[in-house]
């Protein structure tokens, strides 16, 4: 049996580190898993509509967690390790997994429903703008340090989007076209979950505020 000098600190950090972001990590190892397996993996799960419209209905959620290569999954990842540097207190980890689930169902069925002339996607940016949007919501709603700031710069985001198309530093990063109404519709989703958490956290403040009105016990 052996120990080598400095083990036991380096386990500590890795265990705070885990027990701080794991939800995050979850989901960057689930993208590289996929990313490792290439095209077969790509292919077998990526938004083909043809193929949603045989059956093949999980894409819809499979999409999202594939990628058209190494840059395109290290530019997603990287977006949503910021968002949850920035928002995975305010959102927690239960919240976090709620707005991953609604997200990769709302670009799916956006997709399919309202883009019919998309036949192909990939990729988990448009949850990256359900995180964004939730979280920026509820960091607004609690008065925290820049919010208002991170939900302008959102509706800026979607704004010239709409408006321009992708940012040219997107298209270039990942060498190839960008759903930007993915992001829009993951975005859609974000407000309406942080519109229900906002009201859920205020209502559960009044029943833990004791009322002022109420009378006193004699």
């Amino acid at each position: 049996m052996y120990r080598i000098k400095g083990s036991d600190g380096w386990k500590s950090l890795i265990e705070r580190v885990w027990k701080a972001h794991w939800p995050a990590i979850l989901v960057v190892v689930l993208c590289l898993g996929l990313e490792l397996g290439g095209n077969p993996v790509r292919q077998a799960l990526a938004y083909d509509r043809p193929a949603v419209l045989a059956g093949q209905w999980w894409r819809l959620i499979t999409a999202n967690f594939v990628h058209s290569g190494w840059p395109h999954v290290l530019l997603d990842l990287s977006g949503l390790v910021l968002l949850w540097l920035l928002f995975g207190r305010t959102l927690g980890p239960l919240r976090f997994w709620i707005a991953t689930l609604a997200g990769c169902v709302a670009v799916g069925l956006g997709v399919f429903f309202l883009s019919p002339d998309v036949e192909w996607y990939v990729g988990i940016s448009g949850v990256l703008h359900t995180y964004w949007a939730s979280g920026a919501l509820l960091a607004v709603a609690r008065r925290e340090w820049g919010g208002r700031w991170l939900l302008g710069f959102l509706v800026a985001k979607l704004a010239y989007e709409r408006i321009w198309g992708p940012l040219p530093t997107s298209t270039w990063s990942i060498g190839g076209p960008i759903l930007t109404i993915a992001h829009l519709y993951g975005a859609i989703m974000g407000v309406l979950l942080g519109m229900l958490w906002i009201a859920i956290d205020r209502r559960r403040a009044a029943r833990l505020t004791p009322s002022r009105n109420r009378p006193s016990a004699q």
